[in-house]
């Protein structure tokens, strides 16, 4: 099938949602479908070999560059996407962008609306509304049953399944295959990226955004009380790193390593450097638009942990919980300083629970490939 994806945000960018609409449209090419990619306007299109490495692309598609006026709020250029689907001959139109969704369902287009957190203000209830009342509603993916159930609370009952899904983010298994073993990847970076990093410390790391509720602080506060323990940091936009980078030096935490961004195509790579991985989000989590995505979050870094084979240690929030438990992770109170520094020391005592963590999360990470995700979303007898 021909489907039209709408992307959310321009490309290349270092938000989440971008990377996972370029993973998605890649799965669903590798499964078969005809894809086209839309996205808004840019003068001086990037090449694909850039969005290949920044996004960790192997499979090409298309992409069509769209004029946008920021004015309009996305709205013309949702009108302009969905009418250049239906020109191109699209069967489904898939987007996670709430007037594109709106507008397709409206105009009778088969649409496929994913979202990643309740509707916003009081025009995104509209505008979700909007694309299931509209004729050309088809399914609507959740990525979380806490997202799921904060929707037939917040906006109202919302239809089961075949028409909602609820399809958690998901992972690029192929790049996660071979992966050498912490000190063998700490000195590939060490002669090619981070000259700094020491290949035989034990190494705990953590990937992705810095943004307010990722828990970056316990981590320093961690690296302030481990001071024999490596803490590797990947990621961030350049502000936030060099606010974190700040607190760094205030505080001589001269166990702590900062890389700033890392294109996805590498990541594994540096994931595959550490010990033991960790993601300490907090009860508030900042998303990159604002607002808090603490209860309803399915975040790319959990299984990309996961298909690594590394210890996870994990905040113990219950929408965390719906993919981690106690065989494939430690789960603690996300404020609970002692009880992350207790277990990181006895995970480094002990490497035959670290590597059975390892396998047990290797294990899970199999459900979660991003053709499959593609393979059920696509699923279905495309009625509401």
């Amino acid at each position: 099938m021909k489907i039209a994806v709408i992307a959310p945000t321009y490309l290349p960018a270092r938000r989440a949602n971008t990377v996972q609409v370029m993973k998605m449209a890649q799965a669903l090419t590798a499964t078969g479908h005809e894809i086209k990619v839309y996205v808004p306007g840019n003068t001086n299109p990037p090449t694909w070999e850039s969005l290949a490495d920044h996004y960790g692309l192997q499979q090409q598609f298309d992409i069509e560059w769209l004029p946008v006026n920021s004015f309009w709020r996305s709205y013309d250029y949702g009108l302009r996407a969905v009418m250049r689907s239906r020109k191109w001959g699209a069967d489904f139109i898939y987007t996670r962008l709430p007037q594109a969704a709106a507008l397709s369902s409206l105009l009778g287009k088969s649409t496929i609306y994913e979202i990643h957190d309740l509707p916003q203000g009081i025009i995104g209830p509209r505008l979700f509304r909007t694309f299931f009342n509209g004729r050309g509603a088809c399914r609507l993916v959740v990525i979380t049953q806490s997202l799921r159930t904060a929707l037939d609370n917040e906006i109202g009952p919302i239809p089961p399944e075949p028409f909602t899904l609820i399809a958690p983010d998901g992972v690029d298994l192929a790049r996660y295959q071979n992966l050498p073993a912490p000190e063998a990847a700490r000195r590939q970076l060490q002669t090619n990226k981070i000259p700094d990093l020491p290949d035989s410390q034990f190494t705990v790391g953590y990937t992705g955004h810095l943004y307010h509720g990722r828990g970056i602080n316990l981590i320093l506060d961690m690296a302030a009380q481990l001071a024999d323990i490596t803490f590797l940091l990947v990621g961030g936009d350049p502000k936030d790193v060099d606010q974190i980078r700040s607190v760094v030096n205030d505080r001589s935490l001269n166990n702590v390593i900062l890389t700033g961004f890392i294109a996805n195509c590498d990541l594994a790579l540096y994931q595959a450097a550490c010990d033991v991985l960790l993601m300490p989000y907090q009860l508030k989590v900042a998303a990159s638009s604002g607002g808090n995505i603490a209860d309803y979050l399915s975040p790319m870094k959990l299984f990309e942990y996961l298909a690594s084979g590394r210890a996870i240690i994990s905040s113990d929030l219950p929408v965390q919980q719906e993919v981690l438990s106690d065989a494939n992770a430690v789960l603690l109170p996300p404020e609970d300083l002692d009880a992350w520094i207790e277990k990181t020391i006895q995970l480094r005592a002990k490497p035959n629970q670290r590597a059975a963590f390892g396998r047990k999360a290797q294990m899970t990470a199999q459900k979660y490939s991003w053709e499959s995700r593609a393979a059920r979303m696509m699923d279905f007898d495309h009625k509401k």
